[in-house]
């Protein structure tokens, strides 16, 4: 249903008050406003309507994505249409003023309006064209399953929450991994090719409207720097030392557990056999890694299932650690609105996520929550978010967002890495015995590294991939194999089958499927850290950094307080100078966090022998089930194996 162009009140108003306004400027000559009274009454203007606006557009988009049907993706589209027009009048009035000739706080509110996404296109069938792509892939990623036989009564269609995801980091099984891998791709990310095709077209076509060269760039422009992809080249290679010393290690763990049929000591590893379904988090290895075995646990997901944990005790317990800090408690609205746990009657977007909704008071998170420790830390990442919308409300609209993007992303996460330390845990009672001695902090050190160390080249070489599809050098008949090509690079790893341009593993992936900027990440890992060592060292943390917990440190909470209430009043390097006293990205704390790990993985990859890197990045493992593998014949053989498996436990 196509929607009605029709003007609200608030837009009549706004345009009134434009053209009132503009009645005592002489436009003859084409003259831009200068008038600094006018400005401002625009602003305020604007902030009153987008404020009413955003939060029906975000509440719109939170039914559907919480109740995937038809009905709730026509309501959706057919008032993005409506707000999408609101934004073309922003644009238009934001036109009139000369930006440049306000002082500095008003030219960057007035800036940062100046992008108005699609809605700079003319043409309006092309807006509706990618709202329907967008949303076409929304819904195919967040429905998308892999069904393990076709013959009733055995008939089992699996989701990637959590059926899927609990293979990957819990499966030990080859043939088990392969074909969850393989299935994953199948179903969503090859039939979401060609709409991808035309999604980059018109995301060209976007860009150019509001003026810059290609989406690349406009992403990289909410950094308000030049040089971010130097930046980025620069702390990826002081990082990238631990991450092949960290891979060798890996490597040979896996080699152990495979053997030299499908792990090849010269050589990248197979992605499928490393915990996670994009090769990012490595943390279910943690049993295989451990350099102490027999140490006390570091991970308390038994202990959380033991002690019979909801999902909302997890969030609570979480709250707790903020509200320890002196931060704010979460809202009654959070807890009456948020999705904390996988409806039972009904297909939802299970990819956990905080919203705000841009009225200054209502706040949620959306998330599928399991209960490990993976989740738990997730809980604390995405609070974090929320923490950051409610602290910078009081903010105008347009500033109500990170200092940048990794900002948002390293807040939870900062907070998670004293949340992680065997000494809070062991404080919340989640931990039962605490031990710290060189080899607990080592196997803790792991533990923490399968996850940040694992995780840098991914989020590194993401956006290398897009801004090269967003810029043309890479095209569409290259789109798999120069995907490929980067992640043999930077991670090594490789498929565990061939790969053609038929199919389209980068969509496999949420934030591809959803156009959402993945530098971010890529850049909180680094930050946090930074952060992570300022808000220890207000603490009077006075050991080692990895074992430093702000828990119940007023001091750490109003310094983080304090940053997280400038929103994006200001260029992130301030931001970053009222947190940690310094104004650039720099991974000299993260280095100093694993320095202890990055000894003793020198010393033990020197004492195996261990080739660091992959001088091999030809090599691939062998396909078990042959160059054209058919699902069904690998699923008699995982159902099979299974069967036997089970009657071997019986005996």
């Amino acid at each position: 249903m196509a929607a009605t162009k029709v003007m609200t009140c608030g837009q009549v108003f706004l345009v009134f008050v434009l053209l009132v306004l503009t009645q005592t400027i002489s436009r003859s000559n084409g003259e831009l406003i200068t008038d600094e009274v006018q400005a401002r009454l625009f602003l305020q203007e604007f902030d009153r309507v987008v404020q009413i606006k955003g939060s029906r557009m975000a509440e719109l988009n939170w039914i559907y994505s919480t109740n995937i049907t038809d009905y709730n993706r026509e309501m959706m589209t057919e008032y993005k249409l409506e707000y999408t027009d609101y934004w073309t009048e922003v644009g238009q009035n934001i036109s009139m003023f000369n930006i440049s000739a306000y002082p500095p706080e008003l030219e960057r509110k007035l800036g940062f309006l100046k992008y108005i996404g699609s809605a700079a296109l003319k043409d309006n069938e092309t807006i509706v064209e990618y709202n329907t792509i967008v949303t076409d892939a929304q819904t195919l990623y967040s429905t998308g399953e892999v069904c393990t036989w076709k013959n009733k009564p055995l008939e089992t269609c699996l989701p990637l929450d959590p059926d899927l995801t609990d293979i990957m980091t819990t499966s030990r099984n080859y043939y088990d991994l392969y074909w969850a891998w393989k299935g994953w791709r199948d179903a969503v990310g090859k039939p979401a090719r060609q709409e991808f095709i035309r999604r980059v077209e018109i995301l060209q076509e976007i860009a150019e409207a509001n003026d810059y060269d290609d989406m690349g760039a406009v992403w990289r422009s909410n950094y308000e720097v030049d040089n971010l992809e130097e930046q980025a080249e620069k702390l990826y290679n002081q990082l990238r030392p631990l991450y092949e010393n960290f891979h060798a290690y890996v490597r040979r763990k896996l080699y152990k557990r495979y053997g030299k049929t499908y792990v090849n000591l010269r050589g990248p590893i197979p992605a499928h056999l490393l915990g996670n379904m994009w090769s990012q988090s490595w943390g279910s290895l943690n049993d295989l890694l451990e350099p102490y075995p027999g140490k006390a646990a570091v991970d308390i997901t038994d202990n959380l299932k033991s002690k019979n944990y909801t999902a909302l005790q997890m969030f609570e317990v979480a709250e707790e650690f903020f509200t320890s800090l002196g931060l704010l408690p979460m809202t009654q609205e959070f807890w009456n609105h948020s999705m904390i746990e996988k409806p039972e009657d009904r297909e939802v977007v299970c990819h956990a996520s905080a919203w705000d909704f841009g009225n200054a008071k209502d706040f949620r998170i959306k998330m599928c929550t399991d209960i490990n420790m993976k989740e738990f830390v997730t809980i604390h990442h995405e609070m974090g978010h929320t923490q950051y919308h409610m602290q910078y409300k009081h903010q105008p609209w347009v500033y109500r967002g990170g200092a940048n993007p990794g900002f948002h992303e390293a807040i939870g996460d900062t907070l998670a890495l004293s949340v992680a330390t065997p000494k809070h845990l062991h404080a919340i009672g989640l931990l039962d015995e605490l031990q710290e001695d060189d080899e607990s902090d080592l196997n803790f050190l792991m533990f923490m590294a399968a996850d940040k160390i694992a995780f840098l080249p991914f989020g590194y070489l993401m956006d290398q991939w897009r801004w090269a599809v967003f810029n043309g050098t890479i095209t569409p008949d290259q789109y798999n194999a120069k995907w490929w090509e980067l992640r043999t690079k930077y991670q090594g790893i490789v498929p565990p089958l061939k790969r053609t341009e038929a199919d389209f593993d980068p969509a496999a992936k949420f934030h591809i499927a959803n156009d959402v900027s993945y530098i971010r990440y890529f850049i909180s890992f680094v930050i946090q850290f930074q952060f992570h060592q300022s808000l220890c060292k207000v603490s009077n943390n006075t050991g080692p950094l990895h074992r430093c917990d702000i828990y119940r440190s007023k001091e750490a909470g109003n310094l983080i307080s304090d940053m997280m209430k400038m929103g994006a009043s200001e260029p992130w390097p301030d931001a970053m100078e009222v947190m940690t006293g310094q104004r650039e990205f720099d991974a000299s704390a993260l280095m100093e966090y694993f320095q202890p790990l990055t000894d003793w993985l020198i010393k033990e990859n020197k004492r195996n022998g261990e080739v660091i890197g992959w001088p091999n990045t030809q090599w691939m493992p062998p396909d078990p089930f042959g160059a054209a593998p058919h699902v069904m014949a690998s699923t008699t053989v995982l159902f099979v194996c299974a069967c036997l498996e089970l009657l071997l436990l019986r005996l």
